[in-house]
């Protein structure tokens, strides 16, 4: 059996298991929540983030989105449309695909510029996107390149859904969050932060303390970019 076979296998078993289902649904509307919110900023006219200063790099670049007018507002309505068309069954399959490329650009930038308001929340949100994707896979597989696989059009509601618990994927989940929640708080040497004083924190009482400081005075006061910022803090070693 190929090993295309073997994850289809797995997919239709998947399929027909209700906390595989239920975890799409939690994904489903938790991506929802997250993009209507983000979107009706966006549509009212509000700056994202408007606490934040715009000296700081992602300040600066949601000020500059700011005031690009309706392009601002352009995406807000393409956050909502995505996110509507994943509460709908019929369309939940364009709705991750619209999704998709948007979450994507947001996990980049946070992590671009590391900005803490999205830095784990944006990549949780990818892998959620992606799991939706792989969950309607029986749809999108004719898009993709493979020669073989089940001759299965979709994957049909099971009359009766298996009530085993997956355990090694749900472990899995929680090992996957665990570690990108590790990553946000130890992965780096130095974070922006959000204000100058939460920046000047994580440096207090550690042989980093001047050098840090003096980082955050880049960020907070200056208005540098972070790769000048970074720079100094460490000689380029990032």
């Amino acid at each position: 059996m190929s090993k295309l076979s073997k994850f289809e296998q797995y997919y239709l078993n998947a399929k027909s298991n209700r906390w595989y289902w239920l975890f799409s649904v939690f994904c489903r509307v938790s991506l929802a929540y997250a993009f209507i919110v983000a979107g009706g900023i966006k549509i009212i006219g509000e700056r994202f983030a408007s606490g934040l200063s715009v000296l700081h790099p992602m300040g600066a670049y949601l000020e500059a989105l700011h005031q690009t007018g309706y392009y601002y507002t352009f995406i807000g309505y393409a956050q909502i449309i995505a996110a509507v068309l994943l509460l709908i069954p019929r369309t939940v399959v364009l709705g991750a695909m619209l999704y998709f490329p948007i979450i994507l650009n947001i996990c980049i930038l946070s992590l671009a510029v590391r900005f803490e308001g999205s830095f784990v929340t944006s990549p949780l949100m990818v892998l959620a996107n992606l799991f939706l994707l792989v969950w309607h896979y029986d749809k999108l597989k004719f898009l993709l390149p493979f020669k073989n696989y089940l001759d299965v059009t979709t994957a049909r509601k099971p009359k009766k859904y298996s009530n085993k618990f997956p355990i090694v994927f749900f472990l899995s989940v929680l090992v996957t969050v665990a570690l990108i929640v590790s990553i946000s708080l130890f992965g780096f040497d130095s974070m922006p932060r959000n204000s100058s004083s939460d920046c000047q924190k994580q440096f207090v009482n550690t042989e980093k303390e001047t050098r840090g400081f003096t980082f955050c005075e880049c960020i907070h006061k200056e208005g540098r970019s972070l790769d000048d910022c970074l720079e100094e803090f460490d000689g380029g070693s990032y």
